[in-house]
């Protein structure tokens, strides 16, 4: 059994019943911890274990824990649809997963070397969702639309994002997102996501994402340039404290809540399920990123990307 801290035990749940919409990557992470530096061509002992990964589905995971109402739709293989949707559905989640006949789920090889991760990405079947997928039922009465970066790039096109948001907007409804890779956003180009993007309510970008998409190296720098473009921006640092602020006003700096580290697997999918969680609650860049920074800290003290159960 898992050790924890006394701080795992605290997780703060929600206070509102407001319905978050989730769409996003659902995929199967295998974490790699090397006990040394890999020698070429012979054998590295390591401690590799299988989690449940996929930022989206991260995200949806740690909402459905902190007591948030939360609908997920994401694509799965078909051999894995009701294993999927077990482990959301234990989260918290209500899952609305569709399947592919001919692709498997999604897979992620993650070395894992102290705070920093080495990823090898498969899309498998996620890279297939559509976003025309999203029904108007699932639009009402939702308060905020999450979506992260891999979603709205390997979208069919960019109207269907677009269209996709229009849609958001007539249901009332937030629009938050997750950059979630800096990889993926370098080879779209950083200038034609930033035009793609543009205008969400809610914008969660790692420190290299941020830098990548503003050309700005200090954190506070890098808010003020995406604030010009975004309701709020709140940018996750890898030590899990933040910077957050809006276009005009002072920012918010908040320290880290870390006191156990186990990896840093997810803590951006947490860091923004809890500031979505606290600003449901009261839209308050300060209360959110508190909240943040804790459920970040929940995250780096246990194995994968998701809430431990």
């Amino acid at each position: 059994m898992p050790r924890t801290s006394p701080a795992l035990v605290s997780l703060p749940k929600a206070t509102t019943t407001s319905r978050v919409l989730v769409v996003g990557d659902v995929l199967d992470d295998i974490i790699v911890a090397p006990s040394r530096r890999p020698s070429e061509n012979t054998d590295t002992d390591a401690r590799i274990q299988h989690r449940a990964g996929g930022s989206a589905a991260n995200t949806a995971a740690w909402l459905g824990t902190l007591g948030v109402r939360t609908d997920f739709v994401g694509r799965v293989g078909v051999t894995d649809v009701q294993r999927h949707t077990q482990l959301l559905v234990n989260a918290g989640v209500t899952p609305h997963l569709s399947h592919a006949t001919s692709e498997p789920t999604g897979t992620v090889v993650i070395t894992v070397d102290g705070p920093t991760r080495t990823m090898l990405t498969d899309r498998g079947a996620s890279a297939g969702l559509s976003l025309d997928r999203i029904t108007d039922e699932l639009l009402a009465g939702v308060a905020v639309v999450h979506l992260t970066g891999y979603t709205v790039l390997e979208s069919r096109s960019p109207v269907a994002y677009r269209r996709l948001v229009g849609r958001i907007r007539a249901a009332g409804a937030r629009l938050s997102l997750d950059p979630a890779s800096a990889g993926f956003i370098r080879e779209y180009r950083p200038a034609a996501f930033l035009d793609l993007v543009s205008g969400a309510d809610l914008f969660f970008p790692s420190l290299d994402e941020g830098r990548l998409l503003t050309g700005e190296e200090e954190p506070e720098a890098v808010v003020r340039s995406l604030a010009e473009r975004f309701g709020v921006v709140a940018l996750a640092l890898p030590d899990g404290s933040s910077v957050a602020g809006r276009a005009s006003g002072p920012l918010t700096v908040t320290e880290t809540a870390a006191s156990r580290f186990v990896d840093p697997i997810g803590a951006g999918d947490a860091f923004a399920a809890g500031f979505l969680c606290g600003w449901l609650h009261s839209p308050s860049v300060a209360l959110s990123s508190r909240k943040a920074v804790k459920v970040a800290a929940f995250a780096m003290a246990v194995v994968g990307g998701r809430p431990s159960r």
